[in-house]
């Protein structure tokens, strides 16, 4: 029973309430990040790099700017690390990725607990919040430049948002689902400008809305139609913007999905010919790797099984509980787990990643399942939120099960059962890190060979003059441009194109030195037009193809 006054009622949270798991979240978040900080963690991941890249490119290249964005991945991170970017030291190590990161993390920690509040008790809801915080793959990403953290914080802000909205609605409360409606779009706008999964997020929060507002009363509806008219303009203003841009400066409205970066293009360099991953148009498999990778990275050995289990029975719990009939008191519609169901949204991700690893090039390698390697580990935490809240909501029904018994053990199984629920949340954390949590262990070992090659590219940029143009494709290995802390506005490379166009044509006369790693354009450029270039040496490590150095003989110094 609802009981406004009861602290263990289920309920909305207060304002302020939330604010001591966010302080919470940051502390967790600084601690873990002058962790990584120390062990050189924050740019393990190509991609981690890659971002700070493209961050660093809109600042500091010939031609400056939103045309430096690219067109495959989304461009809200990037724009996000911008204040901190333009510093060169936090670019060479990193720490420019870790205020957003790490924000993002107190941001949804504070968020988990918001929307436990509304589906358990306060004890419970303390529980699923302590499983989502103490994970340790999701504090690694906390401190990086990677797009995780913020895309759970704005997904798990979002699925509030809904919900309040909706019970708003239900209230009668124009006032307050007009303005979740509002943050409701925003946040939606922020997860399609961050990762893909956003923009299937945002069409199922949009059609929840539609039908609430459609089921409310006339009067109701027609004070939040002009509302939901905006919040309809900005759910689908963000993919229509994305798609002008890809359009504008790609000259492919659909680059992000069949341009040369694009996840399609990239499975087809790297899969061997006529061979596919194991999951490629087979939903099934895809099915397997997906939940197999959200159970590893949610849990320590093998638990992860009793926790997916766990959360599943929590989602037939919510169901069962969201079909029962309800008093048409305007105090029951406004129950705030009456609008629990809209919690589901936080499994979205689930047919999402179904479909990119079964059709949409994705593949996802982890070493329980075959070929036993690492790769997109780090995907299985879109169901983190889910995870926690759900296998919460098992674990309190565990414990009202106990109390309904009349012996001893269960009524002290009853007093016990959350204390071990928090201890078992603890001991999760600890058994992980112990035996380094999965997405950590994906970084260092796809490190392993990317970064001594890029370290010792760093070395030979070193050695050439600052003011000296040098030649080389960034695309895979901006981390060598980053460690040798010079400028990309220095560097002939694929983020201006015309420059980039010019020197592939005529390497010796467009730069005073050449890099060229086997197989990449420039490499075939210098093949092609190998005149007035004489080799230097050659940079080769274990597991990279080797890169050749050239000097140009023929540059003058004035070409651009």
């Amino acid at each position: 029973m609802w009981v406004p006054g009861d602290p263990e009622a289920i309920r909305p949270v207060t304002r302020g309430e939330a604010y001591p798991l966010f302080v919470a979240g940051i502390v967790l978040g600084f601690v873990a990040l002058l962790v990584c900080y120390a062990k050189g963690y924050l740019l393990l991941y190509g991609d981690a790099v890659a971002h700070l890249g493209i961050a660093r490119r809109i600042i500091d290249s010939r031609y400056p700017g939103i045309a430096q964005l690219g067109g495959v991945w989304l461009p809200l991170p990037h724009l996000l690390m911008l204040p901190f970017i333009g510093k060169m030291e936090l670019w060479q190590t990193g720490m420019a990725g870790a205020p957003m990161s790490l924000l993002s993390y107190a941001a949804s920690v504070a968020g988990v607990w918001r929307l436990g509040r509304r589906l358990m008790k306060q004890r419970w809801a303390l529980v699923a919040t302590a499983f989502y915080a103490l994970n340790p793959n999701l504090l690694y990403l906390a401190t990086t430049a990677m797009t995780e953290a913020l895309f759970l914080a704005l997904l798990v802000w979002t699925v509030v948002a809904t919900m309040e909205g909706i019970a708003a609605l239900r209230e009668g409360n124009a006032y307050v689902a007009r303005m979740r409606m509002l943050l409701a779009g925003v946040l939606i706008l922020g997860q399609v400008f961050t990762r893909y999964d956003g923009w299937i997020v945002g069409a199922a929060v949009w059609v929840c809305f539609a039908v609430a507002v459609w089921r409310c009363e006339a009067e109701l509806r027609a004070k939040v139609l002009p509302v939901f008219a905006v919040f309809t303009v900005w759910c689908v203003a963000g993919p229509l913007l994305w798609f002008w841009y890809n359009a504008h400066f790609e000259h492919d409205w659909l680059d992000f999905m069949r341009g040369p970066y694009s996840a399609k293009q990239i499975e087809r360099k790297t899969a061997p010919p006529g061979q596919h991953y194991r999951g490629w148009h087979n939903v099934g498999w895809a099915l397997l790797f997906y939940t197999r990778t959200a159970q590893v990275d949610a849990a320590f050995w093998e638990t992860g099984f009793g926790v997916m289990v766990a959360a599943v029975y929590g989602v037939w719990l919510t169901l069962r509980h969201s079909s029962q009939p309800r008093s048409p008191s305007a105090r029951d519609r406004g129950h705030p787990d009456f609008c629990g169901k809209y919690a589901l949204l936080l499994w979205v991700p689930l047919p999402f990643y179904i479909y990119s690893v079964a059709y949409g090039s994705v593949p996802i390698f982890i070493p329980q399942l075959w070929p036993h390697s690492y790769y997109n580990a780090r995907y299985g935490m879109e169901m983190l939120p889910a995870l926690a809240l759900y296998g919460a909501v098992t674990a309190e029904r565990m414990e009202t099960w106990l109390r309904g018994k009349t012996e001893n053990w269960a009524r002290w199984g009853a007093r016990l059962w959350q204390p071990v629920a928090m201890v078992l949340c603890v001991l999760n954390c600890v058994g992980m890190m112990y035996k380094i949590p999965a997405v950590l262990k994906e970084g260092i070992v796809n490190a392993s060979t990317r970064v001594p090659f890029e370290h010792q590219l760093s070395v030979v940029l070193d050695e050439f003059p600052r003011d000296a143009p040098v030649m080389m494709s960034t695309s895979a290995h901006v981390g060598a441009v980053q460690v040798a802390g010079r400028t990309l506005k220095g560097m002939v490379s694929e983020n201006d194109n015309d420059s980039w166009v010019a020197a592939l044509a005529d390497p010796a006369g467009k730069a005073a030195y050449v890099i060229a790693i086997v197989g990449d354009p420039v490499d075939e450029a210098v093949k092609a037009h190998p005149a007035g270039l004489t080799e230097l040496e050659v940079v080769c490590t274990m597991g990279q193809p080797c890169a050749k150095v050239y000097q140009s003989t023929v540059w003058s110094g004035a070409a651009k």
